[in-house]
């Protein structure tokens, strides 16, 4: 089972970038609510977004609210997280994941079974 993240890379503030995750091996991401966490240096692994299995609801940390959208392509086996009206505070590495636990939006990193290797984000001001 891997969740493989792509798409970050380097853009100026105000900037746009779609970062993607591929679910391959035996995960079907339509059996599981799918999210994408950070992590900036030195600093705790943060949520960002999740969304749940139809892809009709999403909830989003304070901090993108707005800015940021989550998405998914059940038929794909995809996820997608457009970042909008970057910031220099959005740098980080990206992490996809997926869970399964009951209940709505999970946004604590114990709540989610398989995690993609990260993609790096950096924003320059």
């Amino acid at each position: 089972v891997q969740l493989q993240a792509s798409g970050g890379g380097l853009v100026q503030a105000g900037g746009s970038l779609r970062l993607s995750c591929a679910a391959s091996g035996s995960i079907r991401i339509s059996d599981y609510y799918m999210a994408w966490f950070r992590q900036a240096p030195g600093k705790e692994r943060e949520f960002v977004a999740v969304v749940l299995w139809s892809g009709a609801n999403a909830d989003y940390a304070d901090s993108v609210e707005g800015r940021f959208t989550i998405s998914r392509d059940n038929s794909k086996n995809m996820v997608y997280l457009q970042m909008n009206s970057l910031k220099p505070e959005d740098t980080a590495v990206y992490f996809c994941a997926a869970g399964r636990k009951p209940g709505s939006f999970h946004s604590s990193e114990y709540d989610y079974e398989y995690w993609g290797q990260g993609t790096q984000v950096t924003v320059s001001s």
